[in-house]
């Protein structure tokens, strides 16, 4: 049966403008009616079918009619145990493509979590476990549902979660701080079941409540574990006048020379697309996507209890999914624009998250600066960064996910890991092999969290090379007679077998993206160059589920030519796959890279030996890489930078002209020897 177009407008909107509440409803609606779908059958999620890369990069440079506007949605059938592909046209009102995919579990969806918790307190042999270790409130009881992994001994065909417990002491209380040790679950999902309980053997609760709200803070004698809040705290507020430098027409950003569009999928949640720089009145692309590709979070505890926990947070779950709604002056500072997130339920209907995105711009010290001692004058420029961030709570932890656009050239992108720690419960007198003790009772498990970020390059154009650059100290001989000569060596990575790439940082280890079809003034090719940042391995072996399921993790940079279904970096479903997929499949093409349209995926890891001082919740911790513009300029693109307001504020109360004080007030001062 024909469906009558949808009343929405899809026309008039960017290709790679998220969908709207509208367009998911009607997605679902379109899907409902064509496809004759049951209650059986769920809405895993439901996202921008994004358009050809070609079809964009023609809208925009020739201002032709824009591409079909197309949704993309996975389905689970509950039924027949089948997870669905399909794509929706709201232009055209019809479902284009349907499409089983075999031997898959697509993420665990939200009812699925929420469900698994009942179940799980509602099962005889749990409540029997509890009530030796003498649980009898059940309703104190927390349940995280963990994926399952991949375990040869688990049933097959049947998708499962793993959920763990602990107990809180009453409601509002930190409920990671007395965990449950040595009680393993394992519910099935369609079914609706707990399939298996194994206890280990009873561990006594820790006694300790662990609590960090200022309400809770108190000690098993019910004294404050801390005397009071700080009270030499001042306030610190970021005023901006006459507002922001950006300016926001839906979802494009355009931010001094800088130019983006923010965007979102349910997966990935933060992507960037179209990251160019305005270079004196020519846009100049740098990246055309920019998105988290996966996490992976592998233990290193073989305890019972932990050696489950190998989780692929953004492939299992959703990070998209996942994102909190944002507050001004606690999560955000300053000015601040924010954009709201729409993805669905299980029903196919709009869920909006509001304040999901948070942009502002942050001054972030000098930017440039010299002093001329022979003339005494100085000056001086102030370096601001654009912020394009959001924080998702993924059970225990929250990762915030930050890019950062510098006004001279620079993208970094940076990962903050903060929540709670998964932790482990000890006998009386235990020490821990595989984790540190951070409360009585109470460890935490040596853990890593890697990440993979795909950037689908676009420097000065579609077509790219990639170098590794090493350093490299001279010979003694004629080419280095004082022994102080050194040189920078590149290396192209002309085929996909050649760019799977480690770190090294004895030689100052990075790579630049270059186009050669593109020549600055000094006649060198344009390039950015990626910077890693603190980095590790996984220190998984050969038959784990890190090396078995997370190869993406085990090196640091992958090259691929570009190819729009090639989006993960473990792969469409890792979700309780036992073998690699993503990018180890991806490179057994051996393409050519040399001057192609290339993808270019970076990993990074956290290595978390936990402190007593992660407990009970996690001070910010820190991992990333930068992108630096290389020759992409003919000179430091801050120059152009106005000189700030001079004016500060001095330690005896009074407001006072810092310049002024100390030379013309034009950045201009003297030095006195």
């Amino acid at each position: 049966m024909a469906v009558q177009a949808p009343d929405i407008d899809t026309l008039t909107r960017n290709p790679l403008e998220p969908l709207s509440p509208d367009e998911i409803r009607r997605a679902s609606e379109l899907l409902r009616e064509q496809r004759d779908l049951g209650p059986q059958v769920r809405f895993v999620t439901i996202g921008l079918h994004e358009p050809p890369k070609q079809a964009v990069l023609e809208h925009d440079r020739d201002g032709g009619p824009a591409p079909d506007r197309e949704a993309f949605a996975i389905l689970y059938d509950r039924e027949h145990q089948q997870t669905i592909e399909a794509v929706v046209s709201l232009s055209g009102g019809s479902v284009t493509s349907w499409q089983v995919i075999a031997d898959v579990q697509p993420s665990v969806m939200l009812e699925e979590f929420f469900s698994s918790e009942e179940i799980t307190r509602a099962d005889p042999r749990w409540q029997e476990a509890m009530r030796k270790r003498g649980v009898t409130d059940f309703s104190l009881t927390m349940i995280d549902p963990w994926a399952a992994g991949y375990d040869i001994d688990d049933p097959k065909g049947r998708r499962l979660v793993r959920p763990l417990t602990f107990v809180r002491s009453r409601e509002d209380d930190n409920g990671y701080a007395r965990p449950v040790e040595g009680l393993i679950v394992l519910v099935d999902l369609d079914l609706m079941e707990v399939i298996d309980v194994r206890d280990h053997g009873v561990v006594p609760l820790p006694e300790k409540a662990g609590n960090y709200m200022p309400e809770l803070m108190f000690d098993g004698d019910n004294r404050p574990a801390h005397t009071h809040l700080r009270d030499d705290v001042r306030p610190l507020e970021i005023t901006q006048p006459e507002g922001p430098s950006f300016t926001v027409d839906g979802h494009a950003v355009s931010w001094q020379k800088w130019r983006l569009r923010v965007g979102y999928s349910p997966r990935e949640g933060l992507v960037l697309h179209q990251i160019g720089y305005d270079d004196r009145g020519t846009l100049r692309p740098v990246i055309y996507r920019a998105s988290l590709s996966e996490m992976y979070i592998p233990y290193g505890d073989p305890a019972p209890t932990h050696r489950i926990k190998n989780v692929f947070d953004e492939g299992e779950y959703g990070v998209g999914l996942l994102l909190n709604p944002l507050e001004l002056g606690c999560d955000c500072l300053g000015e601040i624009h924010y954009f709201d997130v729409t993805a669905n339920d299980q029903d196919g209907q709009p869920v909006t998250i509001p304040n999901a995105i948070c942009m502002h711009e942050e001054d972030y010290g000098v930017g440039w600066k010299h002093t001329d001692f022979r003339t005494e004058k100085v000056e001086v420029r102030r370096s601001r960064r654009l912020v394009v961030s959001c924080f998702a709570t993924v059970g225990n932890y929250e990762y915030g996910f930050f890019w950062y656009l510098y006004t001279d050239g620079t993208i970094q992108y940076e990962v903050k890991l903060s929540g709670i720690i998964s932790t482990g419960a000890l006998a009386d007198g235990e020490q821990p092999r595989h984790g540190v003790v951070v409360a009585p009772g109470l460890y935490g498990p040596h853990h890593q969290h890697f990440f993979n970020v795909r950037l689908d390059m676009q420097v000065d154009g579609e077509r790219n090379s990639v170098y590794e650059v090493d350093a490299a100290a001279l010979p003694p001989g004629p080419d280095n007679p004082y022994g102080n000569a050194w040189e920078t060596k590149k290396t192209l990575l002309a085929r996909e077998s050649q760019a799977q790439r480690l770190i090294d940082p004895f030689v100052a280890r990075n790579w630049y993206i270059v186009n050669p079809n593109r020549i600055n003034e000094l006649g060198q090719p344009t390039c950015f160059k990626l910077m890693p940042g603190d980095n590790v391995l996984p220190l998984q072996q050969e038959g784990s589920q890190a090396f078995s399921r997370a190869q993406f993790a085990y090196k640091h940079l992958w090259v691929t030519a570009y190819e729009p279904r090639e989006m993960f970096a473990a792969g469409d479903y890792p979700n309780q796959h036992g073998s690699p997929g993503g990018l180890v499949e991806y490179q057994k093409a051996d393409r050519p890279l040399e001057n192609e349209d290339l993808v270019v995926w970076y990993s990074f890891g956290a290595h978390h030996v936990v402190r007593p001082e992660d407990w009970p919740v996690m001070p910010v911790t820190y991992a990333g890489f930068m992108l630096k513009p290389v020759g992409f300029f003919d000179g430091n693109p801050a120059l152009d930078m106005p000189r700030s307001t001079p004016a500060c504020h001095t330690g005896n109360g009074h407001d006072s002209h810092d310049h002024a004080a100390h030379g013309d007030g034009h950045g201009n001062g003297s030095v006195t020897r």
